[in-house]
Order: C-alpha cells, then structure tokens, then sequence
C-alpha cells in the first residue's frame, strides 16, 4: 500500500549508491546475495535476543533489496536476478519471524506460525498472479520498474519493514504485533485473489472478443 510512496522517496539516494557500485564492477546478484547474509545474521541475532542489533542487520538487508533492482536497471536486468531477488526476500521474511519464535517458543511460537502460515498466503498469491499476469502480457502500470507484475494490497514491502521495526524495539510485543500484521497478511491474501482473479478473468473475456 506504502511502497509506491517509499520507491519515490528512496530512488533518488538508491541510484547513487547504485552508480557508485556500478563505477566498481559490483553486480546485482553480488548486492542480493550479500543482503541475504547480513539478513541471515540478523536473523541469529532475534534468536539470540539481540533486537536492536538485529534491526541494524535488518535495514541493511532491505536497503541491499532496494540496491539490487536499481543497480540492475543501470546495467542490465535479467530473469535469474530477479528469481534470485524474489526468492531471497521471501525466505528472509520467514526467517525473521521464525528467529522470533527460536527466541522465545513458548510465548511467540504460536503467533509466529500464524504469521508465516499469512506469509504463504500473501507470497503464493503474488506469485501465481505475475506467473499468469506475464504469460497473458499484463503489465504492471503502478510499478513498472519491478521485474514481475507487483500485484498490491495492505502489506506490501514497506509494511512490513515497519512491522519488522516494531517487533525490533518491542519484542515484548511480538505476539500482539504478530496477530495484528498476520490479520492484515490474511485481508492481503483475500484482496489479492479476488482482484487477481478478476483481472484475469476480464482479460480472458477481452482476448476472446478479439
């Protein structure tokens, strides 16, 4: 719902830094990988109780997935990247959770389980749509610099880098928060099917018109 706005802030300080790391041979696959290393390290650090450390790794990681896709567009963008890309950002969302749940079990355990049992709701409905949104040439007109059809909703990248921030500085409240972001994961996941379904359900009736 966010990330539109967040992408307009941020690009201008991204393609900097995306041109300073072009100017050094660095490839985008190199900035994707190495984001998902920091992550994982911050991932360690929630299990281990350190929050505020962990939030440090946390914001590098998602400034490395934000550095990725700008430093791609100046040299050149590419369908491996973008699996990796994805396919990364995707475990690492999990990752987070579950390092809250390895913290403490007994008290985040089952909050975490819902929220990644959201995740694959708001994950598989994304995916299954740009899967079908290509194959029929949809285009995505709302962000055309993501490599898939970005199909939105309530909790898209940016929310969830301010629930990853909340959770952070207030583990305390991690189940609550927990409850409150799978809540809105689930509404995502419903608003995603509906619309998706009937985007491509019209876009069907409109080739077979043709």
């Amino acid at each position: 719902m966010l990330d539109k706005v967040s992408l307009r802030l941020l690009s201008p300080y991204l393609e900097a830094l995306a041109r300073f790391l072009r100017r050094r041979g660095i490839k985008p696959d190199q900035v994707s990988v190495a984001g998902f290393i920091v992550g994982m390290v911050g991932v360690g650090a929630i299990a281990l109780g350190h929050n505020y450390l962990a939030l440090i790794f946390i914001l590098l990681n998602r400034t490395a997935d934000g550095l990725d896709g700008a430093l791609a567009r100046l040299t050149e963008t590419t369908d491996s990247g973008a699996f990796l890309d994805i396919s990364l950002d995707f475990v690492f969302y999990s990752a987070v959770i579950f390092g809250f749940a390895l913290a403490d079990p007994a008290r985040n355990g089952l909050a975490a389980a819902a929220l990644i049992f959201s995740f694959v709701g708001t994950g598989s409905s994304f995916l299954a749509f740009a899967v079908l949104a290509e194959r029929r040439h949809i285009s995505d007109l709302r962000l055309p610099g993501k490599g898939i059809y970005y199909l939105g909703g309530l909790a898209e990248g940016t929310e969830t880098i301010i629930f990853f921030i909340l959770i952070c500085l207030f583990p305390a409240r991690f189940p609550i928060l927990a409850w409150i972001f799978a809540t809105i994961c689930y509404l995502t996941t419903g608003l995603r099917i509906f619309y998706g379904y009937r985007t491509l359900r019209a876009d069907q009736r409109n080739q077979n018109l043709r």
